[in-house]
């Protein structure tokens, strides 16, 4: 409850009874008993119905209640008793309203208290900018989004606080933070991780990552798309302790990082000096394609709660991360920004603000990537997903159709509980797909860890990087509506080349994009078709979307500087066979010069032959059989 504007004993009440409840409900309030500290102060209003300060203060203890609808009351009939008495009863009445989501009220209460000569400049900056919001939050109450919150069920809740979830790539495995209360000390919390893995349709029992959590706190993880790498913030104690002996940090909140290998999280280290400084930097969330990580940072000096901004820092060929940098203007905003969260089709940025127009407290956005890299203007998830309170730690799943956040509302397990809601279609995420595999030696069938990259193909650009591990198993999110180019290699084994489509297909979430890919072991004679080398009809000009595959092969050859190898051109058996021989020889030279001019190959490790229909794969007798006999290759020569 706010200190009355008069010093104790001259109230405007006058009767000694009303004001001896009114002291003693103050003194149960300072001592944290609320039920007696009510009692007192319907005592006192009772004992004195024009008890301004009682009225004034009941309301402010309704409104911390969350009870905005009596709060109400209270504070209009302080106002009502004395209207040029305690003037911030209006910007407090104006709030109240805010929170019942009656904004027009709170428009009309906000613009009262402006009125008033001599009012704290802070709080009338405050109500310049709530109007706005009220403004802004009359249009979303008009025209509210469909929104049906469902408890996640026992599994992940509990009469603890559950908050910060997170999900693997697959949409399989949820993770997420917990509040323990300390046994060594009572009244404080040990935030710790629990994980459950889906079972058909629900969450089975979470169970805790005995070998993260420690006697600190662990808290907002993010997983990588294959649900191998954890990046999470660790906070010191007063005494800078991070909770576990190795664990050191840079400032009061650093993210660390922890690989899965064989099935156990790695000891975690820190992201970094980059990432971490003398700063606050906590609420990191790890991009699909394994290249940036975006997170919050707290501007030192300022405090952790104010002038907080996003910044995304992009992991360099050598691993490590680069040099953070502040997301633009269309994302942050004066206020302040947190609970970033970047789904997987990386193109959708989904965060809570309290500078942004909003419904009075910290809302929900929303911003789309657009075509020049940039982030697009953030927009409202609406009303009721936000409301005049404090929204924030929304995670989309990866098909886009459920979205997950904390509340402590009525019907839960006690505390914060997780809740899902359909996400409304205006404000899903681009539809995404994935696929997995397992990539394994061609003679033997062994697994074996390799580096996985996709390209998209129209463009060439690397849209993930990803690995096998030591089961051959890898796993990469897609969008939908793009062609991918597939790349595979591992020393010791022939470059690897395949692409598929998801242009005008309609994706299921549920049905992934199955790959496996068998490496041949470097060899002479072995035999590669670089299945993303394009020509127009009987032309033998390279298609542009043929760069990033010849680039491979280019990237291949360096780091094999020894190998020799034969480019060899193949047609069907349609058309004229004189002009099949020099096309098929034509497509093999335009690759070779391709090499020895923009990959800096040395011509005498290269040869090139125009077969034409002479070495068909399959039977030239359909069209889709056809279409696989035309074709490059490559043959290793020497080695």
């Amino acid at each position: 409850m706010r200190s009355q504007a008069m010093p104790p004993g001259q109230y405007t009440s006058t009767n000694k009874k009303a004001i001896k409840y009114f002291e003693e409900s103050k003194s149960f309030f300072r001592n944290r008993n609320d039920v007696d500290a009510e009692k007192k102060i319907q005592a006192a209003i009772k004992e004195d119905p024009n008890f301004v300060e009682a009225y004034s203060a009941y309301a402010d203890f309704l409104m911390m209640k969350k009870k905005p609808s009596l709060a109400i009351e209270n504070y209009k009939k302080a106002i009502g008793i004395a209207p040029q008495f305690m003037t911030d009863n209006n910007f407090y009445l104006a709030k109240a309203y805010q929170s019942n989501s009656d904004f027009d009220n709170a428009k009309i209460s906000y613009q009262n208290y402006l009125k008033f000569e001599r009012i704290n400049p802070n709080m009338k900056e405050e109500a310049e900018r709530q109007i706005k919001n009220c403004e802004f939050a009359s249009t979303l109450v008009k025209n509210p989004k469909p929104f049906k919150p469902v408890n996640v069920g026992a599994g992940i809740n509990t009469a603890n606080d559950e908050y910060f979830p997170a999900i693997t790539g697959d949409g399989k495995q949820f993770m997420f933070t917990r509040a323990l209360p300390r046994e060594d000390l009572p009244g404080a919390f040990n935030e710790d991780f629990y994980i459950s893995t889906k079972l058909k349709d629900s969450w089975p029992q979470a169970t805790p990552l005995t070998n993260i959590n420690s006697s600190g706190n662990e808290g907002a993880p993010t997983l990588s798309a294959d649900g191998n790498i954890m990046l999470f913030a660790s906070c010191a104690d007063d005494y800078g302790d991070y909770g576990s002996a190795d664990r050191k940090g840079n400032g009061s909140c650093d993210i660390f990082y922890s690989q899965r290998l064989n099935g156990k999280w790695s000891k975690p280290q820190n992201a970094g000096s980059y990432i971490n400084t003398a700063n606050w930097e906590t609420q990191p969330s790890f991009s699909s394609d394994g290249k940036t990580l975006y997170f919050i940072r707290g501007v030192k000096g300022r405090g952790a709660s104010k002038n907080i901004d996003i910044y995304m820092s992009t992991i360099a060929d050598n691993g490590r991360f680069g040099s953070p940098v502040k997301l633009n203007s269309n994302v942050n905003s004066t206020g302040n920004e947190e609970s970033v969260f970047i789904h997987p089709d990386n193109m959708t940025l989904y965060f809570a603000s309290d500078g942004h127009p909003g419904l009075g407290g910290t809302d929900l956005f929303m911003s789309k990537r657009q075509p020049n890299g940039d982030w697009g203007p953030a927009v409202n998830l609406g009303y009721p997903i936000n409301t005049a309170n404090d929204e924030n730690s929304l995670l989309v799943d990866p098909a886009g159709n459920l979205a997950y956040f904390a509340s402590d509302r009525e019907g839960g397990f006690g505390g914060l509980d997780i809740y899902q809601f359909e996400l409304p279609q205006d404000i899903r995420p681009e539809k995404t797909t994935y696929a997995k595999g397992k990539i394994y030696n061609a003679k033997t069938k062994i697994p074996l860890e390799a580096n996985f990259e996709l390209f998209d193909l129209e463009t060439g650009t690397n849209i993930t990087r990803s690995f096998s591990g030591t089961n051959g198993e890898f796993f990469v999110t897609l969008t939908a509506n793009k062609n991918y180019l597939v790349n595979v290699n591992k020393e010791g084994y022939l470059f690897y080349s395949d692409n598929f489509s998801l242009k005008g297909k309609e994706t299921d979430f549920n049905k992934p994009y199955l790959l496996d890919i068998p490496l041949e072991p470097i060899d002479t004679g072995n035999v590669v078709e670089l299945k993303n080398v394009f020509f127009d009809v009987n032309k033998w000009e390279l298609k542009p979307e043929s760069k990033a595959e010849l680039d491979k092969l280019a990237s291949f050859l360096a780091k094999n500087p020894t190998l020799k190898i034969e480019l060899g051109g193949h047609t069907d058996n349609s058309g004229d066979k004189k002009f099949n021989v020099t096309l098929s020889t034509n497509r093999a030279k335009a690759v070779a010069d391709y090499l020895i001019t923009n990959g800096k190959i040395d011509a005498d490790r290269l040869t090139y032959h125009g077969y034409a229909d002479k070495k068909p794969k399959v039977a030239n007798d359909t069209p889709e059989n056809k279409a696989k006999n035309r074709r490059t290759e490559f043959k290793v020569t020497g080695k």
